[in-house]
């Protein structure tokens, strides 16, 4: 019986197989099989050996940056409006004194003493402002300004009825004066540059009017005209609800608006107290 054997074994650099063909070296990762044949009579059997495989290598995960939020304003997540009032809760600054309680006493009213002249000086230089505000909503071409066209809450013609009457009783209308011509012209320049500083201003003029300036035109009317009410202190229609339009409206515009542009509008605040103050300082007489 003659038997034939044939060998498939892994090349070795050292030891060469001749005639054998050199085999080709184990890598990683695949199967290597040694194959022994058999020249027998009985039917070929082939055995077949797998290497094992490497370890698996260990993976590393990167963690992710941590992502930090900005802080917000104060009042950042109702609207503008309310971050304008957080600022002008910081501004309120009593160089213009209030009018005195009714219980106050004569020392404490001698401090407060409006006059004729210097009330109609405020309201000559505040018909001068609500007239530059109207005629900048009405013929301006910026998109802001037009949802702040008849709002209600217009006070020129009003007041053009309240210095008529004056001129009625004899009573001489003097030119507008210094505090505010410069009003006027410093919201006319800031309308062309910078549409929400300038609705800074818009919204500060009337919710002071429509607030603080109702309490000092009635205490003022009652010490000087007798207790007659002027137009001036009127409105048609309910003030408050025509005043939550606008502040309504303004937070629709302001969420439009950059973290920068936001920041210009309620840095404008400061300035909007100084003119404003400086009208209403024409009442007293200290």
């Amino acid at each position: 019986m003659f038997i034939c054997i044939q060998y498939a074994l892994p090349a070795n650099p050292r030891i060469t197989y001749s005639p054998f063909p050199k085999p080709k070296p184990i890598k990683y990762g695949l199967s290597t099989t040694t194959t022994i044949t058999c020249c027998t009579t009985t039917p070929n059997t082939t055995t077949t050996t797998t290497l094992p495989s490497p370890p698996p290598q260990p993976t590393f995960t990167v963690p992710k940056k941590r992502k930090r939020y900005r802080k917000q304003y104060p009042g950042e997540s109702t609207g503008i409006t309310e971050e304008m009032r957080f600022v002008a809760m910081k501004l309120r600054n009593p160089n213009s004194p209030p009018p005195p309680p009714p219980n106050a006493d004569a020392a404490a009213a001698d401090t407060w003493q409006p006059s004729k002249e210097g009330f109609l000086k405020y309201l000559v230089d505040s018909r001068l402002v609500f007239r530059t505000l109207d005629r900048i909503v009405d013929e301006s071409s910026h998109v802001a300004y037009a949802y702040f066209r008849r709002t209600g809450l217009e006070r020129t013609d009003a007041l053009d009825r309240d210095l008529g009457w004056f001129a009625e009783q004899g009573i001489g209308v003097p030119e507008p004066s210094t505090p505010g011509i410069d009003y006027s012209n410093y919201l006319e320049e800031l309308a062309e540059t910078n549409a929400p500083s300038f609705m800074c201003h818009f919204y500060n003029i009337y919710f002071a009017h429509v607030t603080g300036g109702r309490v000092i035109g009635k205490q003022v009317c009652e010490r000087l005209l007798e207790g007659k009410e002027l137009e001036f202190y009127r409105w048609e229609g309910d003030m408050q609800e025509m005043m939550r339009d606008v502040r309504e409206k303004l937070n629709m515009i302001g969420e439009h608006w950059s973290r920068d542009e936001k920041n210009r509008c309620l840095r404008e605040a400061a300035k909007s107290f100084k003119f404003s103050g400086q009208i209403v300082r024409l009442i007293i007489l200290l």
